[in-house]
């Protein structure tokens, strides 16, 4: 043991320390949200609760492929179709990891995770989302061009991702 953890040790000086921390903040303002009156800011492309996208005409995006489904990690999706329709499109949130892969295995943009962080409730079946619930979503959270920008901006790639960079070698075949 060295002189300095011996003083350190028999005098507390980190007690002291936390103390003089201590009667620094007690007098300043407090940092706590007062959570009815004031909300915390959500930053962009948060992940939130779920949505089914609309398209201009107001009909669902989703035709049920099952990709979004299939490639969920927590099974979370429940799909079924029926004469070329989506009978039933559910999600279990209380299941779902919020992980975003269904939203990018989705070739139609048709399910999002809107910004709404603010969904608890007393009983189960209100958490488990059923198909009209989620299309309601969609006009609640993602209203206008809000919609359209949100897979803009936070799903990548999209196809003005793909092409060829400036500056690289480009084969063109044989000049005849």
């Amino acid at each position: 043991m060295t002189v300095r953890e011996i003083v350190k040790r028999f005098t507390f000086i980190e007690i002291f320390q936390g103390m003089s921390l201590t009667l620094r903040r007690l007098f300043s303002h407090a940092v706590t949200i007062q959570y009815p009156k004031e909300r915390r800011h959500i930053a962009p492309g948060f992940r939130g609760q779920h949505a089914l996208a609309k398209n201009q005409a107001g009909q669902a995006k989703c035709v049920g492929c099952g990709l979004c489904a299939t490639i969920c990690p927590s099974q979370c999706i429940h799909i079924s179709r029926a004469k070329g329709q989506v009978d039933k499109y559910e999600i279990d949130i209380l299941r779902c990891i919020y992980c975003g892969f269904c939203v990018e295995a989705c070739p139609y943009g048709a399910i999002v995770l809107t910004e709404n962080y603010e969904y608890s409730d007393y009983k189960k079946e209100n958490i488990y989302m059923k198909k009209d619930r989620l299309l309601s979503n969609w006009d609640k959270y993602m209203p206008g061009k809000k919609g359209e920008e949100y897979f803009k901006k936070f799903w990548r790639p999209m196809s003005d991702d793909f092409g060829t960079p400036t500056g690289q070698a480009v084969w063109r075949g044989k000049k005849q």
